[in-house]
C-alpha cells in the first residue's frame, strides 16, 4: 500500500469509459475497494472479485495503464490509482408489452466510470508503508508455558 507524502499537481493519464450499462451503486462498490492502490495490485483484486462490475472496470483500469506507457513512458510497476469515481449516466427506458394490452416500463441504468493513474516514479510523492510486510505483534516466547504443562511429547504419559 502506498501512501501520499504532500499533495502537489503531477502529470496524470486517465481512461474514460461511458454508457456502461450498469447501477453506479454496483459499480462504486467495486471502485473504492480499488482506488489508492497500485496498477498491479488493482489487477488481482479485480480477477478475483466475484462482480458483474469488474470486468468493465478492469478494461479500464489496462486502458489507464497503457495510455501512461504510450503517452508518458512510464513502466506499468510504478502506477497508481490517484482517482477513480462513478457517475450516473443516463437511463435506457423500454416498454414491454404485458397482458390485456397493458405495458410495464421498463429501465436500464447506465453509468460512467472514469480512473485517473499517476506515475510515482517521477516524484518523491509516495512513501512505502511496510505495515503489510511486518507484523504489527510481536510473538512471545510461549516455550516457558508449553515446558510447564508437559515435557515435549505428545506420547509420554505415565
Amino acid at each position: 500500500m502506498l501512501k501520499k507524502k504532500k499533495t502537489e499537481k503531477k502529470k496524470e493519464v486517465y481512461a474514460l469509459g461511458q454508457h456502461i450499462s450498469m447501477s453506479a451503486d454496483k459499480a462504486r462498490r467495486v471502485i473504492d475497494q480499488i482506488r489508492g492502490r497500485s496498477y498491479e495490485e488493482t489487477l488481482m483484486i479485480l480477477e478475483l472479485m466475484p462482480y458483474r462490475a469488474c470486468y468493465p472496470i478492469f478494461k479500464l483500469v489496462y486502458s489507464a495503464a497503457a495510455n501512461a506507457s504510450y503517452n508518458m513512458g512510464s513502466n506499468e510497476a510504478n502506477l497508481v490509482i490517484s482517482k477513480a469515481e462513478v457517475n450516473r449516466g443516463t437511463t435506457i427506458k423500454k416498454f414491454k408489452p404485458r397482458a390485456r394490452g397493458r405495458s410495464y416500463p421498463i429501465k436500464k441504468p447506465t453509468c460512467h466510470i472514469t480512473i485517473v493513474m499517476e506515475d510515482i516514479s517521477l516524484d518523491d510523492k509516495y512513501v512505502e508503508i511496510d505495515s503489510l510486510k511486518k507484523p504489527r505483534w510481536k510473538k512471545k516466547n510461549t516455550a516457558a508455558y508449553r515446558d510447564m504443562y508437559s515435557s515435549g511429547g505428545i506420547w509420554d504419559k505415565k
